[in-house]
């Protein structure tokens, strides 16, 4: 268990946090002098957490579904488990496991499809000045929101978050103030104790699910401030017709369209003319 215990480490470590942001600088430096490669970036990361969320996204469904033969199977015709039987192997839990189990298409939703609504520019703006800045303006706004609020709020949950995962996942527990020599020694006591601790008797006891899902919405939103600041900055330095040009097709619906040189601002304010 001595390679756990380095993952452990190195996962929430101030080396990976240094190596993330050298490795974000390098990309932003090489990126200044070809455009056309921070562009890939900015593209890559958005497609990535589109395709997540839309996949993800269809847990709702399977919400809905689930929730009607619970209600249908427990209320009418009184069954109190239900098994199923993929490959001839028998899983069978109460029903009352299927109701809590929903708990967590709902939180896959909210912790995956959050990148995804960023990047749909679905999320509420609390706009008290921002409708009034000019175009320019309003992408220095975003790059200081990306860098001072979205990417260090993104960092502590996951600092504080991966600890909380690997507490549920082995034993001993280990914490955020545990050092790299005191993991190493508790490596050789480490064990696998995935907790399955549910709330009722008979419920959900997958509750170790929710403390991943914690892990991976930190790191896809940390990605997403990431490409954001990205993409606020090449939109700058371009102005608004190169960026939308840039974007390409997926870009230019949510950017809206340039026509006759009058650009419509991307994020929903009066149009502008030219280049702010």
């Amino acid at each position: 268990m001595e390679s756990v215990a380095r993952i452990i480490y190195y996962g929430a470590s101030l080396e990976l946090l240094a190596t993330v942001f050298l490795l974000a600088a390098a990309a932003l430096v090489i990126g200044l002098r070809n455009h056309a490669f921070l562009w890939r970036i900015v593209h890559t990361i958005e497609g990535g957490n589109r395709a997540i969320g839309r996949f993800v996204s269809w847990g709702l469904l399977l919400m809905v579904i689930q929730q009607t033969f619970i209600v249908l199977l427990q209320r009418i015709f009184r069954v109190s488990e239900i098994s199923i039987s993929p490959f001839g192997y028998a899983f069978t839990r109460d029903v009352g496991w299927y109701s809590e189990e929903l708990r967590l298409y709902n939180a896959a939703a909210v912790a995956l499809c959050a990148a995804y609504t960023f990047v749909e520019g679905g999320h509420v703006r609390v706009d008290l000045f921002y409708a009034g800045l000019r175009w320019r303006a309003k992408r220095v706004v975003d790059m200081l929101g990306s860098l001072f609020f979205v990417l260090p709020f993104m960092i502590m949950i996951w600092w504080f978050g991966w600890f909380f995962m690997w507490r549920h996942l082995l034993t001993p527990k280990v914490a955020a103030t545990d050092t790299f020599v005191s993991l190493m020694r508790k490596s050789a006591l480490m064990r696998w104790n995935v907790e399955t601790i549910s709330f009722s008797p008979a419920g959900f006891d997958g509750y170790f699910l929710f403390k991943i899902l914690l892990v991976l919405f930190a790191a896809s939103m940390f990605l997403q401030g990431l490409a954001y600041f990205y993409r606020n900055l090449l939109e700058f330095i371009e102005g608004p017709g190169e960026a939308e040009a840039q974007s390409g097709e997926d870009a230019s619906e949510d950017t809206g369209e340039i026509t006759g040189g009058i650009t419509g601002d991307p994020r929903g304010s009066e149009p502008v003319t030219g280049r702010s």
